[in-house]
């Protein structure tokens, strides 16, 4: 049997087990335990979205190497994550406007350590937030976000050969 007929089978199988009252969560487990690990392959034979498959395997703490706009920022992505863990939301404004002060003062303290990755992962963890608040309607929270991504993209300078290093390997050739 290959891969397209045990997708099929596990498709069919999964329509019996919606007629049978078996949650999402229990037949993503199933799936998972009996060696379907894709998280992508979990999500279209379960008619779910790949964060939500992601967030039960890791619940059940069957997996950790996922991570998107869902994953909370508690999850540890890397080294930088422990400076935003818990500590970053966009209920009201004044939530918003803390959330950006601490990534503000994140990654002032990376630019000055030459921490290029820290740089990058408050980045990240402002565009998250940004992300968040908007797709959940909160537009003036959002923006407190944009704004300070936006300060943060115009400071940086032009790229050009001359200002970015060449790490060896990195150069692609024309």
């Amino acid at each position: 049997m290959d891969a397209e007929d045990r997708k099929d089978e596990l498709a069919e199988d999964r329509n019996d087990e919606l007629a049978e009252g078996i949650s999402k969560k229990d037949q993503i487990t199933s799936l998972f335990l009996s060696g379907m690990t894709e998280i992508e392959d979990l999500a279209l034979v379960t008619n779910t979205r790949p964060s939500y498959v992601a967030s039960v395997l890791r619940d059940a703490g069957f997996t950790r190497e996922y991570f998107d706009l869902y994953t909370s920022t508690r999850q540890p992505m890397n080294v930088y994550s422990k400076f935003f863990a818990g500590k970053l939301g966009f209920k009201d404004l004044a939530t918003a406007r803390r959330s950006v002060d601490l990534i503000d003062r994140m990654h002032r303290r990376f630019q000055l350590a030459g921490d290029r990755a820290g740089q990058h992962h408050a980045l990240v963890m402002a565009l998250t937030m940004f992300d968040r608040a908007r797709w959940t309607r909160k537009a003036a929270e959002a923006e407190v976000f944009r704004q300070w991504l936006m300060q943060k993209l115009a400071e940086a300078e032009p790229v050009t050969e001359e200002t970015e290093p060449v790490r060896r390997g990195s150069r692609v050739k024309p």
